[in-house]
């Protein structure tokens, strides 16, 4: 009984650890908001990258909807500079997932992905297209 205990103890501390990782980890902007070279859609285990033409403003409403989402904030960039990067959390453990969008003319790239792991189990895919429906007229 006493060695079951002590394992419950050495398991809920790793967990402890863990989660305090996932949450404390720093996000270098250098790692983070990277040019977006890529030029069609592509959907991956972790991520996802769309191209769309959304007109010279496209970034800019980007942003406004991107604000607008619960436990996402700007971790780069901006709206004058042509790109923006974005971590959105999880609500509970606080998994980041990272966004950039980029404005080339009329054409907005978005580039959604995770942090952790290998799979996010297609949130970035939802969340980038919900992004991307709301531009619509």
């Amino acid at each position: 009984m006493k060695t079951a205990l002590m394992f419950l103890w050495i398991v809920i501390c790793l967990c402890v650890v863990a989660v305090g990782y996932v949450r404390l980890a720093p996000s270098p902007a250098a790692d983070w908001h990277l040019p977006l070279e890529f030029e069609s859609d592509r959907d991956m285990k972790g991520g996802v990258e769309r191209v769309v033409e959304t007109g010279p403003d496209g970034l800019a409403r980007l942003d406004a909807v991107a604000r607008a989402t619960p436990r996402t904030e700007v971790l780069a960039g901006s709206v004058a500079e042509g790109r923006v990067t974005y971590v959105t959390r999880t609500k509970w453990i606080g998994f980041p997932d990272y966004t950039t969008a980029e404005q080339h003319d009329d054409v907005l790239r978005v580039w959604g992905r995770l942090r952790f792991g290998r799979s996010d189990f297609g949130v970035n895919k939802a969340r980038v297209d919900r992004w991307l429906a709301d531009l619509q007229p």
